[in-house]
């Protein structure tokens, strides 16, 4: 009987990036594997959702120089690569931050995705939330060089709960792989080729499935809004909190994230983890029903769970830190335990810059004013 060979599981690959190894399985994209060490290291991904398959490699914002391959090819790349699309290998360099090839690249392809795209962050739902906004203002310029009439596109209804804007879309093409994957019929997709390309709905169609309300949530940018949501306020005033409720649907996880404002609650999305993604529970995506999200409008319909984490540097964190911690008074435990108002209130006890005002007859009135012997 011959021996049963047994195969061992690969050794996970050591990547530098930006002069930080890690180690990650093989078969991770450099993406995923800066992910792993956070922070700035971390490339910015406008089309590229680790929850839909086969997306990424549209936005090309996630591009990164290639300094040495592997171990056992040392040479560089010699073009920048998408780091969503290309997979570490063992012993590979990466600069990411640390390349002027990469912070060069990166800004030009921010221009481009600002070509058309129309700067009316005052007015769009988006705004606070919106990863170009975040793009643009951490590798964007001050002005543009395109002298031509933006394109345009008509508005267009493709549905009762979400507004599509195709003038701010990207094409990124996330909202089409939620339809594939999370529903049983598309019914839109990308038109046309080109400068022309624009999404729309097939003929005499509209979105009405059950999932199509995670389409506005994979939008990086204001292109789907939320109708139910559309100009009744602006995130940073609103408070998000987490919560849950036993949903119908078995394909829903029922776990979201209401967006209050008082004890009203103005919209609910999906949980979103740090890089702007639906988070996974149970190793599956939280993508939730339309019945969750616009249809449960009220704080009894939910068991709330307590506020969501929101990162210090966005803006929606502003006025709601969780966690916040003041500095600590000592001038109480210096002075044994007299309070800094008594100890710095002078005016009663000396009558410094005391005023007298005293009312005489006539319209006018005088001003008597102390000096420190009372004169």
């Amino acid at each position: 009987m011959a021996d049963e060979v047994k195969k061992e599981a690969p050794a996970n690959f050591k990547v530098t990036i930006d002069n930080i190894t890690i180690e990650v399985a093989p078969g991770t994209s450099i993406l995923n594997a800066a992910r792993k060490i956070g922070g700035d290291v971390t490339p910015p991904a406008m089309c590229y959702y680790s929850k839909l398959q086969g997306s990424g490699g549209k936005c090309r914002t996630c591009l990164v120089e290639v300094a040495a391959g592997s171990t056992a090819d040392p040479r560089p790349m010699p073009k920048l690569v998408a780091s969503c699309r290309t997979n570490v290998m063992d012993g590979m360099i990466v600069k990411n931050i640390t390349s002027e090839r990469v912070q060069d690249a990166r800004a030009g392809v921010v221009e481009f995705l600002l070509l058309n795209h129309p700067l009316d962050c005052p007015i769009c739902d988006q705004a606070g939330e919106c990863h170009l906004q975040d793009l643009g203002y951490e590798h964007g310029k001050e002005g543009t060089r395109y002298e031509f009439k933006r394109r345009t596109f008509e508005k267009e209804d493709i549905g009762p709960y979400i507004q599509l804007h195709m003038t701010r879309c990207i094409l990124c093409y996330r909202c089409t792989y939620v339809a594939d994957q999370l529903t049983d019929n598309r019914v839109h997709g990308i038109l046309d080729r080109g400068d022309h390309a624009e999404i729309s709905t097939y003929i005499s169609k509209s979105i009405d499935n059950d999932f199509s309300g995670n389409m506005i949530d994979v939008c990086p940018v204001g292109a789907l809004t939320d109708k139910t949501f559309r100009f009744k306020n602006r995130v940073w005033f609103t408070k998000p909190v987490d919560a849950h409720r036993d949903c119908e649907n078995e394909k829903c996880c029922g776990k979201v994230t209401l967006w209050q404002r008082g004890d009203d609650v103005l919209r609910v999305t999906s949980r979103k983890d740090e890089w702007g993604e639906v988070q996974s529970y149970d190793g599956k995506p939280g993508w939730i029903c339309n019945t969750c999200r616009f249809d449960k409008k009220k704080a009894s319909d939910w068991v709330i769970e307590g506020p969501t984490s929101i990162s210090r540097h966005s803006v929606i964190s502003q006025g709601h830190y969780v966690g916040l911690q003041k500095p600590k008074e000592t001038i109480a435990e210096v002075m044994g335990g007299r309070e800094p108002k008594l100890l710095m209130d002078i005016h009663s006890i000396s009558d410094v810059n005391s005023v007298e005002i005293a009312s005489l007859p006539g319209p006018a009135t005088s001003k008597t004013f102390k000096n420190v012997n009372g004169e």
